[in-house]
């Protein structure tokens, strides 16, 4: 069994819940409704029954309601309204060519009048055809620009800072005003000064909590895809408000722990600091899981391909071969090597892209086997 106390750290003890002030100061913030909530939220009783482990759940984020859905739906009610504060008619934002990061900016953008520029970085082999999210991206009117990158690799912050001053001067030229907003809406920076895409997922932990105190169960476990860090930033903030225990573990589709870590602990500061709360999270408790990268970003493998299937035909619900699928993989994988115990339960945090599934069919053609008769 793998050594749990190495991986979450120190167990907090049951105490009294502060949720109710952190959802009073998030309150503060301005915001536009943009999502169905609550998410749904179920047991998966014959994906547990499958795994003979602990008690899986899901929390549906991939039906949060804009566009396809998925967790940057949530970021994205607080970031529209920062980018409308500030005067600005254009929003540049930037990802991979499949992003639902970038697909989610452009739907919510144009609902309020602002031009979506999305820079796409295109790192890995599939190649940049009009189909999942670049399809929707192209049918929204976004200004889409392509740039190459290095395989299964994050672009550096520096190319990425000299390709966003030379499109924001480009904009300012043309006498619009732009609004620069990080991948994933994470990192405070640009325009966006306060790390809202983290303060969405606080709020996202409480609704959790407030659905399961309602099905009279509590979670012991999070799990979810960690990319840029907000996601996991608000999850964590969250837990350490909870009235007891739960550990979130993210689960790279990147980059190492070593580098992640110390991403999504700056994030926590910096929205403790938005929020005026110190809630007392300590290092040992952002736990991030590297072991199920692959080859690199983008690149689907048999394990993520074999998870996507096992939870469609136990379950009839689509993940992703990027995010939520490399994420299932690794929740499949802890549970056959015993690293829960049977009655602990565990929550998939469903945080969407499934538009990018159809440009990887050929991949999962392969791996599947599909059609394929011996």
């Amino acid at each position: 069994m793998v050594d749990r106390d190495a991986t979450f750290g120190t167990d907090r003890k049951m105490t009294k819940s502060r949720l109710p002030l952190l959802r009073q100061k998030i309150g503060n913030f301005p915001r536009l409704e943009l999502i169905h909530r609550p998410t749904p939220m179920r047991r998966l009783d014959r994906l547990t029954a499958e795994l003979g482990g602990p008690e899986i759940w899901i929390k549906r984020d991939d039906l949060t309601g804009l566009a396809f859905g998925g967790n940057k739906s949530r970021k994205l009610e607080f970031i529209i309204p920062d980018a409308l504060g500030k005067g600005a008619d254009t929003i540049i934002t930037w990802a991979s060519v499949q992003s639902n990061w970038c697909m989610q900016t452009a739907a919510a953008a144009v609902q309020f009048g602002l031009r979506p520029i999305l820079l796409l970085f295109k790192t890995s082999d599939q190649a940049a055809d009009l189909d999942g999210n670049l399809l929707l991206d192209h049918i929204l009117g976004a200004d889409v620009r392509i740039l190459e990158a290095e395989k299964g690799k994050i672009v550096s912050e520096e190319r990425v800072r000299r390709v966003l001053d030379e499109v924001a001067e480009e904009v300012r030229k043309d006498g619009h005003k732009p609004y620069i907003v990080s991948v994933g809406g994470s990192m405070p920076g640009w325009s966006m000064d306060r790390p809202l895409g983290a303060i969405a997922y606080a709020e996202a932990f409480a609704e959790m909590v407030e659905q399961a105190q309602a099905m009279e169960t509590i979670m012991t476990h999070v799990l979810h895809a960690t990319g840029s860090g907000a996601t996991q930033a608000g999850l964590v903030l969250g837990a350490t408000a909870a009235p007891f225990p739960v550990k979130i573990l993210g689960v790279s589709v990147s980059e190492s722990k070593e580098r992640l870590v110390p991403i999504v602990q700056k994030i926590c500061a910096d929205t403790q600091k938005a929020l005026a709360l110190d809630l007392g999270v300590e290092a040992s408790e952002i736990a991030v899981r590297d072991d199920c990268i692959g080859e690199g970003y983008g690149i689907v493998n048999r394990e993520t391909a074999e998870a996507i299937r096992l939870v469609f035909k136990t379950e009839g619900i689509v993940l992703d071969p990027v995010y939520t699928g490399k994420t299932m993989s690794a929740l499949i994988k802890l549970v056959e090597t015993g690293y829960f115990r049977k009655d602990e339960r565990l929550l998939f945090f469903h945080t969407g892209g499934t538009p990018a599934l159809f440009p990887y069919r050929e991949a999962l053609v392969r791996l599947l086997a599909i059609g394929i008769k011996e």
